[in-house]
């Protein structure tokens, strides 16, 4: 048996929850959905168990990590389905990723939603998950190993998934990144851009259709060159306020 990190995570968010739970299994491998041009062809057995996690766009699961998967061989391997989201709403993102991941023929056994800091409105949910969240999860994760070891109380694929069909229609973001005047080029955020939206002879420009604003280049770029428009961004943020201001808590299905 083999354990699995697989996680679509421009800015380390739901990388962290993916790997907080697959440290309560055995030593595990990571599959990063978030390279452009990477090789995904990867099969899986029936034995293994793959924890498998994606942020939530807009109530959906990003498009991209669902094309990367389909080069999934999955066997009928054991999957923990994760969504994370910013303290609004995950709509029918793990109804989403859950059907898809059966369709790809993994077992899921279980999904959990988690709560982290929103990627473009930091005050949402800043600082999540703090240590309460952590442990929840933790304990989510040992339910879910009991289960694992005891197979009679294993519900493969049907899974009480909260979500609705036809699934939310997800436009995209109209923020798009732009870059300022203190950009020195040096091509990290080209280089690591997971749409492979940013030019590497000229980082300054950014290919606003391939663009779906994932917030990486933001936030590993060294000399904070790359940002949203503020005004729109706050505009934006008082529009939602309302949607934010009661704390949501992460979900365990099984």
């Amino acid at each position: 048996m083999s354990v699995y990190s697989i996680y679509f995570s421009p800015t380390k968010s739901t990388e962290n929850i993916v790997k907080l739970i697959s440290n309560e299994f055995e030593e595990h491998k990571e599959i990063d959905l978030s390279v452009f041009n990477g090789d995904y062809n990867y099969s899986f057995n029936e034995d293994d168990i793959c924890i498998i996690g994606v942020p939530s766009y807009g109530g959906r699961v990003p498009n991209i990590a669902l094309e990367r998967m389909k080069n999934f061989n999955a066997n009928k391997a054991k999957a923990i389905a994760v969504v994370v989201y910013g303290n609004r709403a995950y709509d029918d993102t793990l109804l989403e990723l859950t059907d898809f991941l059966s369709k790809q023929n993994f077992s899921c056994i279980a999904g959990i939603t988690a709560i982290a800091e929103h990627s473009m409105m930091h005050q949402f949910a800043k600082g999540r998950p703090d240590d309460i969240d952590k442990k929840q999860l933790l304990e989510y994760t040992q339910t879910i190993i009991s289960s694992i070891k005891n197979t009679d109380s294993l519900h493969v694929n049907s899974l009480n998934i909260s979500g609705n069909y036809p699934y939310i229609e997800f436009k995209g973001v109209a923020l798009k990144p732009q870059t300022n005047d203190d950009c020195s080029k040096c091509g990290v955020c080209a280089k690591l851009c997971p749409m492979g939206a940013i030019s590497k002879e000229n980082p300054e420009i950014i290919d606003k259709d391939k663009c779906i604003t994932c917030m990486r280049c933001i936030s590993i770029c060294p000399k904070k060159a790359k940002n949203l428009d503020n005004d729109l961004l706050e505009q934006k943020a008082k529009l939602m306020e309302k949607l934010f201001a009661v704390r949501k808590e992460n979900e365990l299905f099984i």
